[in-house]
């Protein structure tokens, strides 16, 4: 039994997550199971945080399918937190593919700053002919391709900052209360003392 968190984030991370077991029991896992037994993998600390954020997201984004179970492999060499590598990948689901093709081309396309100046007389003369959708589409793929890279690192390098951020501000209110707490008891037991 789980024993409940004295916050809502925590709650409700520890109620979505798969917990060791489960992925330890999948058949994909099962050659490298007894390596996510580890109970360091699957601790809340401040640096196993952010590196699971920041595998996840890179794997969300770099690969287009498995990408749970990558993640969850990844983490075991870089010592983060399994269970937050293989939830940040769920910020690219079947829902959310066409919004992120969409914003993996304007990236790729901002970036190489592929655009009609770009293009060289060769590529005029290939698109002439017949073969223009074929050029154009294999464009835009690399195109695409090229801005989920761009995608992977970017999102794993402020997923990395910003879970260590967010990391920061929950352990300072947790310290900061435990402190009033205990002035609260000091002062009490000093009043009690002078009456």
């Amino acid at each position: 039994m789980r024993r409940p968190s004295k916050t809502f984030l925590a709650d409700w991370l520890r109620k979505h997550m798969p917990t060791r077991e489960q992925m330890a029991e999948n058949k994909y896992l099962a050659p490298i199971a007894h390596r996510f037994l580890s109970p360091e993998l699957w601790r809340f600390t401040r640096r196993s945080v952010p590196r699971g954020v920041a595998l996840g997201l890179f794997t969300a984004f770099i690969v287009p399918i498995g990408q749970i179970f990558l993640a969850a492999f990844l983490a075991l060499p870089a010592r983060a937190n399994v269970p937050l590598s293989a939830l940040a990948t769920f910020i690219t689901n079947p829902f959310t593919v066409p919004f992120w093709l969409v914003v993996a081309n304007r990236v790729g396309a901002f970036v190489l700053k592929v655009d009609a100046v770009t293009v060289n007389v060769a590529n005029d003369e290939l698109a002439s002919g017949r073969w223009t959708w074929a050029i154009d589409a294999v464009e835009i793929a690399g195109v695409t391709a090229f801005g989920f890279v761009v995608l992977a690192v970017v999102s794993a390098a402020i997923g990395y900052v910003l879970a260590g951020l967010v990391w920061r501000l929950v352990v300072s209110r947790k310290r900061a209360r435990r402190l009033r707490q205990m002035e609260r008891r000091l002062d009490e037991r000093l009043r009690t003392r002078e009456s």
